[in-house]
């Protein structure tokens, strides 16, 4: 139960960063075997947004790109239906370049984003993953590929990795919350997710038969919700006091 909600909640929080930035499909329908891409995004050539904004996310956004996020950290199978959904896509844009006799740069295919709450030395072995030099908890898969397991456990605790460890599981996500909250009240993208992360609260607050890391995900959301309400209110309360003292000096 926790992947399904955790899956709707990761949908709609990267529609809402992405969005911004150029096109979002949510659970893009792809040819062959029925799969969907959890995230298809295609930049546009201007925006209000620069990339830059959000961060290592924003960077991810450069080129078209599959985002497969994971509640729990994805099997070898599971790794391996995120390139066939890629593989998928890189096919249809070369057969219909082809097709308008105007082939795809290697450069402009898209690349797939596989972002897992973490990631075994196990796991990365298998795809021969290397470790990105710059950010710690990037592994790109052969070039051949076009791919990336993120694991977002292991990314640096900064504002350039913020965004992308909102995604997180346990204290990595607690910590990016609370980071979240303690944005400036004029940060246009903080009171947005949020609002969010209080309606994945509501849905865990009304499903039945959760289990021990959904309750541990509620305290988290549930404190979370507590804080926001409480500056909420104080905000009010001095909107309140300077608009009496402005109305007091005329």
């Amino acid at each position: 139960m926790t992947r399904f909600y955790h899956d709707q909640f990761a949908k709609q929080y990267l529609e809402e960063l992405l969005t911004p930035l150029g096109h979002v499909e949510i659970s893009k329908e792809v040819s062959g075997e029925a799969r969907q891409i959890d995230i298809w995004f295609n930049p546009s050539p201007q925006t209000e947004t620069h990339p830059s904004d959000l961060g290592l996310l924003g960077t991810m956004t450069l080129t078209s790109a599959l985002f497969e996020p994971f509640r729990n950290t994805p099997t070898v199978t599971e790794v391996r239906n995120c390139l066939l959904k890629l593989l998928s896509v890189v096919s249809d844009a070369q057969r219909q370049g082809k097709r308008q006799d105007q082939p795809v740069p290697e450069a402009d295919l898209p690349q797939v984003w596989i972002l897992s709450p973490s990631a075994s030395d196990a796991l990365l072995d298998r795809f021969r993953a290397v470790a990105e030099e710059e950010t710690p908890g990037v592994y790109f898969l052969p070039d051949a590929l076009r791919g990336a397991i993120v694991a977002l456990n292991q990314l640096p605790v900064i504002e350039e990795t913020l965004w992308l460890r909102v995604l997180g599981k346990g204290r990595v996500q607690q910590q990016a919350i609370q980071e979240v909250l303690n944005l400036p009240q004029s940060e246009a993208r903080r009171n947005a997710i949020l609002r969010l992360l209080m309606s994945w609260k509501i849905t865990l607050e009304i499903s039945e038969g959760i289990d021990e890391e959904e309750r541990e995900l509620m305290v988290t959301l549930s404190q979370a919700y507590l804080e926001w309400e409480e500056r909420t209110l104080q905000q009010g309360v001095q909107q309140g006091v300077q608009q009496g003292v402005q109305q007091g000096v005329q």
